[in-house]
């Protein structure tokens, strides 16, 4: 299967040099830092005019390996509840990315609730968005695209601790890329101060408390299951260490404070 760009155009540049003079522009500030190894970031994913700078950030911190296991939404309500693509490939304007197959069987062995589901990817943007930095800074990597739909607690829980007994054993180094907005169209200082509840909650690697404080204080970050995933797997492996690289809203990019959306960007290590 050969995946086209869904969102080429809209949420980024469909011509080649426009992206990645893009890219690369979000990607500089970070340029004279050191690169380090992390077990896995999140970062936004909205049009790259709005997040790309939080996105670029992050990646520019972290030495990407050749495997990578990205987790993002199903915004839409058809497909499965937790879909993965186990061959093929996803373009982008600067060329193919494929499917790490081998990873991928792995992946749906230890985690049942992963079903292959091309439908739930076909018009998702969030890990799509996400490509062109990894392209134009880890060239010749393959990857596992998982787009998680569900809040069910102990689907999500299963599914995390199926990817930590995978990375456990897997003699190669894979980072996992979770893609996740925060808040979602409130004014900013209300979207500013929601955000920060579920930012603590990552900082502390607390998948529970990331699902209460959500449902609390109707935070409506849309990458919560992903999230959830993300945390559990970081659990069982080891992880005790966060840190927030960047946080902006959109209305620091257009002007608009009253109705924004929160751009979070962080590592785990």
């Amino acid at each position: 299967m050969l995946r086209l760009p869904a969102v080429a155009g809209h949420f980024y540049p469909a011509k080649p040099e426009a992206l990645l003079s893009l890219v690369q522009e979000f990607t500089r500030s970070g340029s004279n830092v050191a690169r380090q190894k992390v077990r896995a970031c999140l970062v936004p994913h909205a049009g790259l005019v709005y997040s790309g700078a939080v996105a670029g950030a992050v990646f520019a911190r972290i030495a990407l390996p050749k495997k990578i296991l990205m987790l993002g939404v199903r915004h839409y309500a058809h497909g499965a509840e937790q879909a993965v693509l186990c061959e093929g490939a996803f373009r982008t304007p600067l060329g193919d990315v494929p499917i790490d197959t081998s990873l991928a069987h792995q992946l749906v062995k230890e985690c049942p609730a992963l079903r292959e589901d091309a439908l739930a990817h076909q018009q998702e943007h969030s890990l799509e968005v996400e490509l062109p930095f990894l392209q134009s800074l880890a060239p010749g990597f393959s990857f596992v695209p998982v787009a998680v739909g569900s809040l069910h607690f102990a689907k999500l829980q299963q599914t995390g601790e199926g990817i930590a007994r995978v990375l456990e054993r897997h003699p190669e180094e894979i980072l996992i890329v979770t893609s996740s907005d925060l808040n979602h169209y409130e004014d900013d200082q209300t979207t500013r101060a929601k955000d920060q509840l579920a930012i603590d909650r990552l900082l502390q690697l607390d998948a529970d408390g990331l699902l209460q404080t959500c449902r609390q204080h109707q935070i409506s970050m849309c990458g919560l299951g992903a999230a959830i995933i993300l945390l559990t797997a970081l659990q069982k492996l080891g992880v005790k260490s966060a840190e927030l690289i960047r946080h902006e809203t959109s209305g620091d990019i257009n002007g608009d404070r009253s109705a924004v959306v929160g751009y979070a960007g962080l590592i785990f290590n």
